[in-house]
């Protein structure tokens, strides 16, 4: 078993700074959680107390069944991949990827054969004789995590490991760390401050900001019900549009005010509304720039802009509008575009849009909660 447990996990430094607060998760066995957040969010710290790098100031970490808070790093059974790889320089592949399994005593045959396994699942084979310095970024993180895995360990920690590469090495060694979880079938804690990793790599993902988590779930809880403005404006990309909005009640029925516009909310929305007993207030509006859509021209629902910036991205355009003074981002398909505005839309092109009215996100606008938090 490799389950991971923190309960009320604190990271207190000597000057009293609070790193981690109050920190709560429960990690199943074999499941692949990312740790996400901007920097100095206390992901990492998160990770290095998990690791035994740092200690705990408060609270109880286990793995499995044993409590580990006071057990040295080298007798926890983890192993760790690092953001700089932390190759030694003199040493060949293969002598990196072994050195972990020497220290243990363990027999040359058994070390030679996890080795080469480790190698062959990684497709490095063809480098073991190498050093590190003759290999390209990607390559060395390959080895990184050979070495990680060669020591079996119940649980597997990463820390930002493919920050150091190009886009294209990143997509790619995302993908190989996808294919890697489902070959050695063990428990992942992965950080990363890039929302895209995050996304595809996790079963879930804890959204950390100031020490403190923001919102535990799916990337596809988390995405359609963001708990707060943090994680809406967080999680997506381009991030989410916000707006200074009024939710009116009027009877059984709701409206929201914005810029001049009237929005009818779902029928899904209204009844969430209705069962919380929400009242008229000031709110946050939250829209997604795919989940808005040009209208034909002035309408109850639709809101005046000017194009200021048009981005081609090949399948679509992001188009940044100026709607009363503030910047809007939509996702327009190209598809979607006449023939002459498919390679971007003039500035200062007069535009109309509007909102899908199933989704939008309501946040109250003194404690930036979401109104109809996932149930």
């Amino acid at each position: 078993m490799a389950t991971v447990s923190l309960k009320g996990v604190k990271k207190i430094y000597d000057n009293k700074v609070t790193a981690v607060h109050d920190f709560n998760l429960e990690i199943a066995d074999k499941e692949f959680i990312v740790l996400v957040g901007p920097s100095g969010c206390g992901k990492s710290t998160t990770l290095r107390m998990i690791a035994g790098l740092e200690d705990i100031s408060e609270g109880d970490l286990h793995i499995g069944d044993k409590r580990m808070n006071d057990v040295e790093p080298k007798d926890r059974d983890i192993a760790m991949v690092f953001q700089n790889y932390a190759l030694y320089p003199h040493m060949t592949v293969y002598e990196n990827m072994a050195f972990a399994l020497k220290l243990r005593k363990m027999p040359k045959d058994e070390i030679d054969k996890r080795v080469k396994e480790a190698a062959e699942i990684l497709d490095i084979t063809q480098y073991l004789e190498r050093k590190p310095k003759a290999l390209s970024g990607g390559q060395r993180q390959r080895v990184a995590i050979g070495r990680a895995i060669v020591r079996e360990p119940q649980v597997f920690l990463m820390d930002e490991p493919l920050s150091n590469l190009d886009a294209k090495l990143r997509n790619q060694m995302r993908a190989e760390i996808i294919k890697l979880r489902q070959r050695i079938d063990t428990t992942f804690i992965y950080v990363t401050h890039d929302q895209t990793e995050a996304m595809t790599l996790g079963d879930r993902m804890v959204i950390m900001k100031d020490g403190f988590i923001q919102q535990i779930g799916t990337p596809q809880e988390v995405f359609d019900h963001p708990n707060n403005i943090f994680v809406a404006g967080f999680i997506g990309m381009p991030q989410m549009n916000f707006f200074d909005a009024k939710l009116e009640k009027t009877g059984d029925s709701y409206t929201i005010k914005c810029h001049g516009a009237t929005v009818v909310p779902s029928a899904e929305i209204i009844a969430g509304l209705k069962a919380r007993n929400v009242d008229s207030m000031d709110i946050t509006l939250g829209v997604r720039p795919e989940h808005m859509s040009f209208a034909a021209g002035a309408a109850e629902n639709t809101i005046k802009g000017q194009v200021d910036v048009s981005e081609m991205m090949g399948s679509e355009v992001h188009l940044h509008v100026n709607a009363g003074g503030k910047d809007v981002v939509l996702r327009v398909p190209t598809t979607d575009l006449p023939e002459e505005q498919r390679g971007g839309i003039p500035y200062g092109t007069e535009v109309y849009f509007t909102f899908r009215s199933d989704l939008l996100h309501l946040f109250n606008v003194s404690t930036e909660e979401n109104l109809l938090p996932l149930k």
